[in-house]
Formats: C-alpha cells, sequence, structure tokens
C-alpha cells in the first residue's frame, strides 16, 4: 500500500490552487482591472466605425449644426451621401481596383517570401544570417524614398496608370516584412522532420510544399492578412503612379475625388471609408478561428 502523502504536501497544494486569480472574487476590483479597461478598449476601437456611419447618413445641415443637433447622434438620417458615393462617383471601380492589387500584390510577396524565408532558414549557406537582417532592413526605408527610384522603372516599363504599377510596386514593401515573419515560422519546425524527408528521397521541393508548408499554415495566413492590409490602405505609391480616375484605388480615390478645394463631401468622406475598412475586418474576422485552430493543429502534430 502507498502511504498517504504528508499533510504539509497537501496544505501546499491547496495553497497552490488558490494564488492565482483569487484578487478578482470581488466585483469592485472585477470592475476596475477587467471591465473598465475593457470598456475603455472597446471604446477606443469601435468610436471611429460609429462615428463613420452616423455622418455617412446625417443630413448636410446637422453636420456642423452643433446647437440644435447632437454630434454623437443623427436625426433623420438620410441616405443621399450613400447613393452619391455609389452612382456618381467611381467608388465601385475603385473598391475592384483596390481589391485586385491587393490580392495580387500579397500572391506575389507570399510566393516569393516563402521561398526567401525558407532559402534563409533552411539551406544554411555562408552568410544566411546577415541576408535575413538585410531584409528586415529593407522593411524599415520608408516608401517616400523609393517611390522616386521606383517612379523611373515605371515609367520605363511602360505600366504607368495602370494596376500593374501598383502590383509590381507593393511587394517591394511586402516582400521584406513577410519573409522576416515567414522565417520564424520555419524556424520553429523542427529540422528532424527534413532530415527524415530526405532521408526518404523527398526533393526540397517535397519537404517545401508537403512538410514545411503544412506546419507554416498559421505564418502564411499572419503574413498574408498583414501584407493584404498594407496593400489595401497604401496611399503613397497609388497617389504617385495612378492619374486617372477609374484606375485609383479606394484610398486615393476617396481623397482626390471628394475633396474640391476647400469642399468636403463629409458625409460621402465618411461613407467611402466606411465602406472601405469593412473587407479588412471581414478578413480578419473570418480567418481568427482558423488562425487559431491551424495553431493548435500545428502543435498536434
Amino acid at each position: 500500500m502507498t502511504s498517504a502523502p504528508p499533510a504539509s504536501a497537501t496544505a501546499a497544494t491547496a495553497s497552490d490552487d488558490t494564488v492565482g486569480m483569487d484578487y478578482l472574487d470581488s466585483l469592485p476590483r472585477r470592475i476596475l482591472v477587467t471591465y473598465l479597461p475593457l470598456a475603455c478598449f472597446i471604446f477606443v476601437l469601435l468610436f471611429p466605425f460609429y462615428w463613420m456611419a452616423i455622418t455617412a447618413v446625417k443630413p448636410n445641415d446637422q453636420l456642423t449644426d452643433y446647437e440644435h443637433y447632437s454630434p454623437f447622434w443623427v436625426v433623420e438620417p438620410t441616405l443621399q451621401h450613400i447613393k452619391y458615393l455609389l452612382f456618381e462617383t467611381s467608388y465601385p471601380g475603385w473598391l475592384w481596383n483596390t481589391v485586385v492589387v491587393s490580392v495580387c500584390a500579397t500572391a506575389l510577396a507570399l510566393v516569393a517570401s516563402v521561398f526567401a524565408a525558407y532559402a534563409i532558414e533552411r539551406l544554411r549557406f555562408f552568410g544566411s544570417r546577415w541576408v535575413g537582417l538585410g531584409i528586415f532592413l529593407a522593411y524599415l526605408v520608408p516608401p517616400s524614398i523609393l517611390f522616386i527610384p521606383l517612379a523611373l522603372l515605371i515609367f520605363g516599363l511602360g505600366i504607368y496608370d495602370t494596376k500593374l504599377a501598383l502590383i509590381f510596386t507593393y511587394p517591394t514593401f511586402l516582400i521584406p516584412f513577410c519573409t522576416w515573419l515567414l522565417m520564424g515560422y520555419f524556424r520553429s519546425i523542427p529540422y528532424e522532420l527534413e532530415e527524415c524527408a530526405l532521408i526518404d528521397g523527398a526533393s526540397r521541393w517535397q519537404i517545401l510544399t508537403k512538410v514545411l508548408l503544412p506546419l507554416a499554415v498559421p505564418g502564411l495566413i499572419s503574413a498574408g492578412i498583414f501584407a493584404f492590409t498594407l496593400s489595401w490602405n497604401e496611399f503613397i505609391y497609388a497617389l504617385t503612379f495612378i492619374q486617372s480616375s477609374e484606375n485609383k484605388t479606394i484610398p486615393v480615390g476617396v481623397l482626390t475625388e471628394l475633396v474640391r478645394g476647400d469642399v468636403f463631401e463629409w458625409g460621402s468622406l465618411m461613407a467611402g471609408a466606411l465602406f472601405g475598412s469593412l473587407p479588412v475586418v471581414i478578413l480578419y474576422s473570418f480567418f481568427v478561428d482558423y488562425y487559431v485552430a491551424s495553431m493548435t493543429g500545428a502543435v498536434k502534430e
């Protein structure tokens, strides 16, 4: 028969079980430590969307008349600003251009980043660490410096004022970031898996596509989401390389077409900003569960 554990060990175990979140048992502490910071955080995140939504449906006479109308509420909402945005401007075309440019630039950046991250982390060539550091430092170069030499290339290739100009220039700042992010995910995958695949006769391509990439799905999703978001919100390159209204993206089109000198179409501006932010919000919401599930699956394997 096994002897019972000593009373001191039992007491220590009970004491350890009670240590943790016991300080939140009282309601005032929960309000102060949990609910109040969470409420402030939610307010800061959601208030811009609320402000855009109410401004998009406010009549023009309520936008600046704060003596008779509350700035935080709307009386007699109207859809005139949304109608003007969708049917009297090129906003649907801007939205389509933004989707095409963001998807294509993200795809190019992910493909190039996968190869670059795999080569730096797995091939073990001389100076690989310095190459990785150089790629990360390239991400820190501001676009305001790069757009001048890139403009010469765009004019030389004859793709100025086309979507190709943005599709080919956006990877210049997407690839360094995605490569740096994927390097960390590839580094976390054990080398033994690759060595076993090499012993079984697998090629480098088979190892990359059948071993590493399935385990690096969380990294691919993270890199894809960040790359898509950066492409969607990019402004400097889109303003420099696109001139015609039908080829503009949402950030540039909303600013340049809805602001005429000192006249600001505030209702349409807020509606355009709100509609332009919804795809990114939906993308994040859609991939949150998949991201967590992918991380769990990778750990189980």
